[in-house]
């Protein structure tokens, strides 16, 4: 009786393996709503390099797949993948004309997900509802490196939900630079995130994520970081290589630590003087301006001017660097804002200042702390924040 239950259990571990060797390598169902405007298709990108992810109109479309009235789709065979090898699931709306177009407006309205497939791993089992198809992706059973990329997904949502209630109700110039710093949580949060798991692929993503809109101008620290972290963890991956040229030093600006280079100023006084020559004694503010940057003037008013007031004899100095192309603007801004306490300096050559570019800068408002020995010990910190460094600073 015992060898008959034992045949009998045989049996049917037997055919449950067959059934799953039978299974499609990528299937499962997508909850469409009546008349959504959603394709019943579902698309297999390939991103093809790291630069690439997530990008709108660059991936390569190598299959695709039907959704049946159940809403049920899945494709039959997958690319080869020797080792573990990122694709991103998307659906498309119906007069989309490109079918590999990628959606990072925010995760509610992304239309796609990146997940990881490797040959002879198991199938992957999908859910997902088209209206919030990235926010409501799910891998049944998902495996580590398919964890990870639901982990980041759920932390993007997180991430994205604060910098939208940190968005102002109105555009005055206060909340532009408040609309800065969120996008700058935002951004770190996503790279904390790359900074912590020890998934590559999730990491790389990430990173990508952290940077759709923008070149880590703000935080390139955050960039150089993750380029040291997975140039010593995986130097032979190409996406690993891709970023290692993003984060090369020598292309991002100036890093917290670096000391900056003794340039030679024209000073609004009509000398030319060292830059190492105007650092105060113990913390100096190099502010990048202009007259016609409204939160720089914000900035120069409410809280530069009492900054240097009460600490200018505790040894800290304010150098102001305009963006100018009119010499009277910038002496008129000056006065005006009460900002002839410092000294300043300009090329009056606009956009194309070559203390910006040598910098590695474009935009403004920015700044850079500098200790006695020009070496950077802060970037771009403004209002309270700046206020609180200073004071930290200098006790």
């Amino acid at each position: 009786m015992k060898k008959f239950v034992l045949l009998i259990a045989l049996f049917s571990a037997l055919l449950s393996l067959s059934a799953c060797s039978k299974m499609p390598p990528l299937a499962g169902t997508v909850e469409f709503e009546a008349d959504d405007g959603w394709r019943r298709t579902v698309y297999l990108v390939d991103p093809v390099s790291w630069k690439n992810v997530g990008g709108e109109y660059v991936g390569t479309l190598i299959d695709s797949a039907q959704v049946d009235a159940d809403g049920f789709f899945a494709f039959e065979q997958m690319p080869p993948a020797p080792k573990p090898r990122m694709f991103q699931l998307a659906i498309q709306r119906e007069e989309e004309r490109f079918l590999n177009r990628l959606i990072n407006a925010s995760p509610q309205e992304s239309n796609y997900f990146p997940l990881v497939w490797q040959d002879e791993s198991a199938p992957l089992d999908i859910r997902a509802q088209a209206a919030q198809f990235q926010a409501s992706f799910e891998i049944v059973q998902a495996n580590a490196a398919n964890k990870a990329m639901l982990e980041l997904r759920d932390q993007r949502v997180v991430a994205y939900g604060k910098y939208l209630q940190a968005q102002p109700e109105d555009e005055e110039h206060h909340d532009l630079l408040a609309t800065e710093d969120a996008a700058l949580a935002y951004l770190s949060s996503l790279m904390d995130f790359a900074a912590e798991t020890p998934q590559l692929l999730a990491a790389l993503t990430a990173i990508r994520w952290a940077g759709m809109e923008a070149d880590f101008e703000r935080a390139p620290e955050l960039l150089a970081q993750q380029a040291e972290r997975w140039k010593a963890a995986a130097p032979n991956h190409p996406w690993v290589l891709e970023l290692a040229a993003a984060g090369n030093r020598a292309n991002l600006p100036i890093l917290i630590g670096d000391e900056i280079f003794n340039f030679d100023l024209p000073m609004q006084s009509g000398d030319t003087l060292k830059l190492h020559d105007l650092l105060g004694e113990r913390l100096t503010l190099l502010d990048l301006w202009a007259s016609w940057c409204g939160p720089c003037r914000v900035q120069n008013r409410e809280y530069l001017v009492p900054l240097w007031e009460e600490h200018q004899s505790d040894g800290f100095q304010i150098v102001g660097y305009g963006l100018e192309a009119s010499e009277k603007a910038w002496a008129n801004a000056i006065e005006a804002d009460g900002a002839h306490r410092w000294p300043h300096a300009s090329h009056l050559q606009g956009d194309d200042s070559i203390f910006f570019e040598s910098l590695r800068l474009t935009t403004i408002p920015a700044n850079l702390l500098l200790d006695a020995q020009g070496r950077v010990v802060a970037r771009n910190l403004h209002s309270e924040e700046l206020v609180e460094f200073v004071e930290t600073y200098l006790k």
